[in-house]
């Protein structure tokens, strides 16, 4: 019993420590020069709420990990339009940014994580604050 038990203890932990393993981290730099080529897209995977506080780098696209993982609202057209591009996803310290580099990748996506935003603001990166949506 207890040889199960610690077997199936074992099973779980390394789950979990092989998350974001299908995916490379990228520092902020050779995210930026594959964004501005072309090949690839930014995403920031925080929260409505972290977007409005802190803003977003500029270029990439906000779309929550909540949605990504409930009803795709946001992230399916997004999908659709980019499946040949690689994502390169962001969140504020890079564990967001990594579950869904890793869910995306099990989908067949090319994603790399580019860490927090933090490591962006410090490597020089530029934010900006999202513009406001307008009410019809």
């Amino acid at each position: 019993m207890r040889l199960a038990l610690l077997f199936s203890s074992i099973v779980v932990l390394l789950a979990f420590t092989s998350c974001g393993a299908d995916a490379p981290r990228l520092a902020p730099a050779e995210a930026a020069r594959r964004v501005a080529a072309g090949t690839a897209v930014l995403v920031d995977v925080r929260e409505p709420d972290e977007w409005a506080a802190t803003g977003i780098v500029v270029g990439a696209e906000p779309l929550a990990l909540s949605d990504l993982r409930g009803e795709r609202r946001a992230w399916k057209p997004f999908l659709s339009a980019n499946r040949e591009r690689e994502i390169i996803l962001y969140c504020r310290s890079g564990n967001r940014s990594g579950q869904a580099a890793s869910l995306l990748a099990a989908e067949g996506f090319r994603t790399a994580n580019a860490g927090g935003l933090r490591d962006w603001i410090a490597a020089g990166q530029k934010v900006q604050a999202l513009p406001s949506k307008e009410s019809p």
